[in-house]
């Protein structure tokens, strides 16, 4: 029924749009928690007394769930559909954010953060599975760019609540623990909402399914305007095929290329974004100074992330995320240099702004690299090395931070940057308004050389 290439036909209608925005209520949720932890680490540190050490658990609790979320979870996005994976994840994490609301101690918190983390760990790529699926080849990069505008609104969010409650108790209720309430109904919200997300049609028509498949592309076609283009001919679908192939060829140089790239992404993006109030604090600024710094740098999040809209479809995907990446370098080793309040939040601002144009670039890239048999476990797999990676940021950069600067901090993280720009360079195919299906097809070409498909 040629559903691959009906939907790559398809101009963004209104019913993407009510896609693209429930997925991007759904990430606000998940990115409001992943910089929950670090915001009010200097809270919880005279809450329960937490010592550094301590804190390190705390921190990279979260992530380790995640690790696990994502490595096992995301499978199950190609076994048993985009629409039920994300159910459960979203389940997952509302119910043990609301109970780490209720912590006694640290030790609980630090467990409820951990199973929390499984469902936030799953949650992005297997959205970039859904979107990847679902939106049109030419206008795949900005519609996911539109759903993590809406997501990255979670990131400030956090920061600006935080500021609001730190330190006092609305209804005798630390306000500490009303920042995960906030976020637990927030996301069973979004839970109940996505009962009206379709499954994936390219899922359905890879398992057989294909004439659900076809209903869900027909309600598509009915909303947009009239008449459609003639469908294009579509490269064979590969057959489906179990995750181990993922270390085989024709994919093991694309996974390879992934994976180290997820491992090496997560010192700039999570590495900068969940240790900054603690880099604050170890520059001399008090708790509410350092929380108000924060919130105005996590403001570059959403601004960055909308600036990325009118030019991701402009630029190869590839070169943006090495652009964005050199640039993510630069503004880190000013912002480990500066002491001025101002310099400190223009930098700051600067860099979270950069790094969500690399951001939505890599996210909506991970979704494109592989078949749709294995696009779920290849985003998910390599995914979780990059929670492992940032679950053992504190344990990596907290020392280098504690024992020589925050210069010498982000001179590691700019390190990172740069293997990762030449991993991404040398290995990295060409993917930008290309179907998915011919970005498949071309796993025996050279990333350099093959010619785009529009």
């Amino acid at each position: 029924m040629q559903i691959a290439s009906r939907l790559d036909r398809l101009p963004v209608t209104r019913r993407h749009r009510y896609f693209v925005g429930m997925v991007g209520i759904a990430t606000f949720f998940d990115l409001y928690d992943l910089f929950l932890a670090a915001t009010i680490s200097t809270v919880l540190t005279k809450e329960f007394g937490v010592t550094p050490t301590t804190l390190k658990y705390v921190l990279a609790s979260a992530f380790v769930g995640a690790f696990v979320g994502a490595a096992f979870l995301g499978r199950l996005a190609d076994r048993l559909g985009r629409r039920r994976a994300f159910l459960l994840t979203l389940g997952l994490y509302s119910v043990f954010t609301l109970l780490g609301a209720f912590s006694t101690d640290v030790w609980m918190l630090v467990a409820c953060r951990f199973i929390a983390g499984i469902g936030i760990g799953a949650e992005l790529p297997v959205a970039d599975a859904y979107l990847a699926d679902l939106l049109p080849a030419r206008s795949r990069g900005r519609a996911t760019a539109w759903a993590y505008t809406i997501g990255f609104c979670g990131v400030p969010a956090a920061g600006f609540l935080a500021r609001a409650l730190a330190g006092h108790a609305p209804l005798g209720f630390d306000g500490w623990r009303w920042l995960f309430v906030i976020g637990a109904l927030g996301a069973a919200v979004v839970w109940a909402l996505r009962f009206t997300l379709p499954e994936s049609p390219r899922w359905l028509a890879a398992q057989g399914r294909t004439a659900e498949a076809d209903e869900i592309v027909r309600k598509l076609e009915a909303s947009a305007p009239q008449p459609l283009p003639e469908p294009e001919p579509e490269p064979p679908a590969p057959e489906p095929v179990r995750a181990a192939a993922l270390l085989r060829p024709p994919w093991l140089r694309r996974t390879a290329m992934l994976y180290v790239f997820q491992l090496l992404q997560s010192f700039g993006y999570y590495g900068f974004g969940s240790l900054v109030p603690i880099v604050l604090a170890a520059k001399g600024f008090s708790l509410v100074s350092s929380l108000t710094f924060s919130a105005l740098t996590f403001l570059g999040y959403p601004i960055g992330s909308a600036l990325s809209i009118p030019v991701i479809e402009r630029i190869e995907r590839k070169w943006l995320i090495v652009a964005s990446a050199a640039a993510m370098a630069g503004f880190g080793l000013a912002f480990g240099y500066a002491t001025s309040g101002a310099l400190i939040a223009v930098f700051g601002f600067c860099y979270t702004a950069v790094s969500n144009v690399f951001s939505n670039a890599f996210h909506t890239y991970q979704g494109e690299l592989f078949p749709t048999s294995l696009r779920g476990t290849a985003a998910g797999s390599a995914y979780s090395l990059s929670r492992l990676a940032t679950a053992a940021m504190p344990f990596v950069l907290l020392p280098v931070l504690q024992s020589v600067g925050a210069t010498a901090m982000f001179a590691v993280v700019a390190g990172a940057m740069v293997l990762l720009m030449a991993n991404v360079a040398v290995l990295g195919p060409k993917t930008t308004g290309v179907s998915l299906e011919t970005i498949a097809a071309r796993t025996t070409s050279s990333p350099t050389t093959s010619s785009r498909a529009r």
